[in-house]
């Protein structure tokens, strides 16, 4: 028989090509576990492909994929070791001097200053041969004056407070960064702590408790208002108040009926607390040198509701010799050279210098001899002096050992605290116990830099603070 031929009329079929008929036929076979290489992460992946794209093609592409990876992080770890072989070339002195005078290129001396605290920390696998450690620290000292702006004496001070570069170095970033804002709930006004916080938070303040260990104190965050023009303010229900000025008053510790001198009281903020501490009974001596600080002392002591406070505009040494032995507690927080409180006045950087500090070690050696001979050792229940400074150089505070100097062990009890480490102004606070109003010869501390104290026998406490 002869088949038939197909009418012209018909639709032709179309003929598929040997290609996609490959593929039809490859698709409707299961990928094998040789496809998967036994791995279910290359399963997953294979089905995430394209439709159009083999599984050989796959494959290649993952297996391509995973080489590029490998060989990318075996260069990147080549490089990291040549990087931590080489040794950083120091510049020289001269060289550092020549590039100072030009206008400085900031991000260059980052970097430079970086190399170095790397260098020191591995000093002996990586230091550059014929150069000695304190090469590298002269150099450090001339590129962190310029990168901070301080002056070589008062750098050279915070190297020897922090030997270690890295902790001195977050030391000046903590400078350059403005602390928290804390008010003090003035107690003598608002009983609970609770309902001030209310109240500024519907006023628009977005406010915390400023510590566990205060349970005065609130950080401000941010406010819709002016802080300091509340009528809550106005009326004296808080006082705004760094979180660190809240410390001597602590270590202090005043009670009730107690008769108190603060030394050195402007603007008041010590001296209302230590009111709050008393309910306002007993006797409170606000003393302080400059009469315009005194308008201040009043303004705040009124507005507060303080009503047992005296505040008088005398030398501070003269306490000693008007009222002898006559207080419960003193307290002393001396002028300093406000190496704590650097981010609130940058021109303590370049404007301190070893003739200024040791101005303020003689003044400060003078008032504490005063507060001793004024506090009385037979107090019942008193007899405390604390001394505190806004300072962290050594030399404006009682320690108990550093560098050269040695004292006492009972020195070790004081209280030193970093804006890098506690997030508060730089402080010191030592708290002594008056044992005899009797001269006793030398007594067992002294101040860096100052004649030994010859007037009392004196007992360092442990402040309440940690």
């Amino acid at each position: 028989l002869k088949p038939i031929d197909r009418p012209d009329f018909l639709p032709k079929k179309k003929k598929l090509s040997s290609f996609k008929t490959k593929v039809k036929q490859k698709k409707s076979i299961p990928p094998s576990k040789e496809d998967y290489d036994g791995s279910s992460e290359k399963a997953v992946r294979y089905e995430l492909g394209t439709d159009d794209e083999l599984p050989i093609e796959k494959k290649a592409r993952l297996l391509d994929k995973r080489r590029n990876a490998i060989m990318n992080e075996g260069e990147s770890e080549l490089r990291l070791n040549i990087v931590g072989q080489q040794q950083y070339e120091l510049p020289s002195v001269d060289e550092i001097e020549k590039e100072l005078r030009e206008i400085p290129n900031l991000q260059i001396i980052r970097d430079r200053i970086n190399e170095i605290v790397q260098v020191l920390g591995d000093f002996k696998n990586r230091r550059q041969p014929g150069k000695s450690r304190d090469d590298y620290l002269a150099i450090l000292t001339k590129d962190l004056c310029s990168q901070y702006g301080y002056n070589e004496y008062l750098m050279n001070k915070f190297m020897q407070l922090f030997p270690q570069s890295s902790e001195l170095i977050e030391f000046l970033d903590a400078n350059e960064q403005q602390r928290p804002v804390t008010i003090r709930t003035n107690t003598l006004k608002t009983r609970r702590l609770g309902d001030l916080a209310k109240s500024l938070i519907n006023r628009g303040m977005n406010i915390d408790p400023a510590a566990p260990w205060t349970k005065v104190g609130l950080v401000v965050y941010d406010s819709q208002v002016p802080i300091g023009a509340t009528p809550e303010y106005l009326a004296g229900h808080y006082m705004i108040q760094g979180l660190s000025s809240l410390l001597p008053v602590m270590a202090l510790a005043p009670q009730p009926g107690d008769r108190v001198l603060d030394m050195c009281a402007a603007p008041g903020g010590k001296t209302s607390h230590i009111a709050g501490l008393m309910k306002n009974s007993g006797v409170l001596f606000a003393n302080d040198a400059n009469m315009a600080r005194c308008r201040a002392v009043i303004g705040n002591l009124h507005r507060l509701g303080v009503n047992n406070a005296i505040v008088s505009n005398l030398n501070a040494e003269e306490y000693a010799k008007l009222a002898p032995n006559s207080f419960d507690r003193v307290l002393l927080d001396a002028p300093c050279s406000g190496t704590g409180v650097i981010w609130k006045d940058q021109t303590v950087k370049a404007s301190k210098d070893s003739q200024d500090v040791q101005r303020r070690h003689t003044v400060q050696r003078q008032l504490i001899l005063a507060a001793l001979d004024a506090v009385d050792a037979k107090s019942t229940g008193g007899g405390y002096v604390v001394y505190s400074t806004c300072s962290v150089l050594v030399h404006g505070n009682i320690i108990h050992r550093f560098r050269e100097y040695r004292f006492h062990p009972s020195l070790s009890l004081t209280r030193r605290y970093y804006p890098h480490v506690h997030n508060i102004d730089g402080f010191f606070v030592a708290k002594l116990k008056k044992l005899s109003n009797e001269r006793m010869g030398k007594a067992s501390i002294d101040i860096v830099g100052c004649p030994p104290v010859v007037l009392l026998s004196i007992r360092i406490l442990p402040t309440l603070l940690t």
